[in-house]
């Protein structure tokens, strides 16, 4: 009998890009693509933070490299990745948030959101897709938003919705090229910009009463996730979602 072997975390010699890898959830992902051996290209639109990020890993001993670049400008995006020679992995990390009121959604917020959570991260996907020459993997960073509703949150649902649809397809698409394509959906993270709704305790509650397990979420829980999609661990993984979200869509 031969034993059979689980496939390699490892992402010794591959080249990733983290937009939105400055701070976060993005920072995160970068980590852990980082420690698992790849090569980590992060972009932020604010050089200061990209140059902060990078220092910092670097000095962890890690292989990281930083640009300013708003992905919401598609030919810089398109030059920026062109730039970079062979890509294996995406790890879109990149988005916005502006909560109101169905009823209260202005068109100006309307488009800012949609704009860079759905148009800009399309067009991020197909330029990836173009630079991956011996197949890879392509992550967007979804929600779990994207599997429900919430209140005060339609545009933002609408926007992540459309993310796992256009996941679905992309992945019957690029299937071909071994390319794969998915979502990692977290829940609410603890992280610097997710502190005001962590303070305000009618929200909190909410947040509690949803998640399932007995604490909330840390960036350190997306970062295993994360690592399973990039890597041959999940080589037969595509069109499909990671759900972190402590049991919340569950019911």
């Amino acid at each position: 009998m031969t034993l059979p072997r689980t496939p390699s975390f490892s992402l010794a010699g591959k080249r990733a890009f983290v937009p939105g890898g400055s701070r976060g959830i993005g920072l995160g992902c970068a980590v852990a693509l980082a420690e698992a051996g790849a090569h980590v290209v992060i972009a932020a639109r604010g050089q200061d933070a990209v140059d902060a990020a990078v220092a910092e890993m670097t000095a962890a001993g890690f292989s990281a490299e930083g640009l300013a670049l708003d992905i919401t400008d598609i030919e810089a995006t398109r030059a920026a990745i062109a730039a970079m020679g062979r890509l294996d992995v995406l790890c879109n990390s990149a988005g916005l948030a502006r909560h109101s009121a169905a009823m209260d959604t202005t068109p100006e917020d309307y488009d800012a959101v949609t704009n860079i959570n759905v148009r800009a991260a399309y067009f991020l996907a197909q330029a990836a897709a173009r630079s991956m020459t011996d197949g890879g993997s392509i992550i967007q960073v979804s929600s779990q938003m994207g599997h429900v509703g919430g209140i005060e949150r339609a545009v933002y649902c609408a926007t992540k919705h459309a993310v796992e649809g256009m996941t679905k397809s992309m992945a019957i698409e690029w299937g071909p090229r071994n390319i794969r394509v998915n979502t990692l959906c977290p829940t609410f993270i603890r992280t610097p910009l997710s502190a005001p709704t962590f303070a305000d305790p009618e929200k909190r509650a909410w947040i509690e009463a949803k998640i399932k397990l007995p604490r909330v979420a840390e960036v350190e829980d997306i970062m295993g996730a994360v690592l399973f999609l990039a890597s041959d661990a999940s080589a037969m993984v595509t069109g499909t979602s990671i759900l972190v979200d402590g049991g919340w869509t569950a019911g």
